[in-house]
């Protein structure tokens, strides 16, 4: 390869219910690794307004200006304690819920009669990539109907197209206290470097995968 293999990191910023997004600091603690695995691979982070249209409007830009071969996308599920590594999104969207923007649509799909689409079976290398950390890390098949979702949707339709990058994962991460600590009452609950460790093991694989991605198609 000629050129540095480009991976695109994102996460979102608040939203009505979740004042504080754990996204936010694992996408920033990703993007500052060092690891040898990593001297060729150019690491971009961006964090998402979650708003419809902030996706609408950036990640394309996003795209067109890094080109990333990957992207790997993590968001919060405030009612899940463990990690969910997605592997579809739903052609749904809730029309209940405003975003960020007070924004709330009015038809509860994204694209026609369309079902699912798939990001496909590196899904399951990405969880076990997880998993072997440690941390409580499972597949799941509903990326609810809010933006992650969205966004999932999104960025499965932009590795359809031929300029677009060849992989791409979503990854909902639990509530985190803010200091990013497990509290004693919280036994189980899942600690900010449990979830870097997690997103470090999922890059690395992303990236051996991408690098595989690019070779082929040489």
């Amino acid at each position: 390869m000629n050129s540095k293999l480009r991976i695109l990191i994102t996460g979102f910023g608040p939203f009505p219910g979740a004042p504080y997004n754990p996204t936010q600091p694992l996408v920033a603690r990703l993007l500052r690794l060092r690891r040898p695995a990593l001297g060729d691979v150019e690491l971009c982070g961006h964090i998402f307004p979650v708003t419809y249209k902030a996706v609408d409007r950036e990640l394309p830009e996003l795209l067109a200006k890094h080109r990333p071969q990957a992207l790997l996308m993590f968001g919060l599920a405030s009612r899940t304690p463990y990690v969910r590594i997605e592997t579809r999104a739903r052609n749904a969207v809730t029309t209940l819920w405003p975003d960020a923007d007070h924004t709330r649509v009015r038809k509860g799909s994204i694209a026609g009669s369309a079902g699912a689409m798939a990001f496909g079976p590196h899904t399951a290398k990405l969880l076990r990539a997880a998993a072997g950390t440690g941390v409580d890390a499972r597949a799941s098949r509903d990326a609810g109907s809010y933006l992650c979702n969205y966004l999932s949707w999104r960025a499965i339709e932009a590795t359809c197209g031929d300029s677009g990058p060849r992989l791409a994962a979503f990854v909902h991460v639990p509530p985190l206290a803010r200091d990013g600590t497990r509290q004693r009452k919280d036994a189980h609950r899942v600690t900010l470097e449990e979830l870097v460790d997690a997103g470090e093991a999922m890059l690395l694989e992303m990236v051996r995968l991408a690098r595989r991605a690019a070779l082929a198609n040489d």
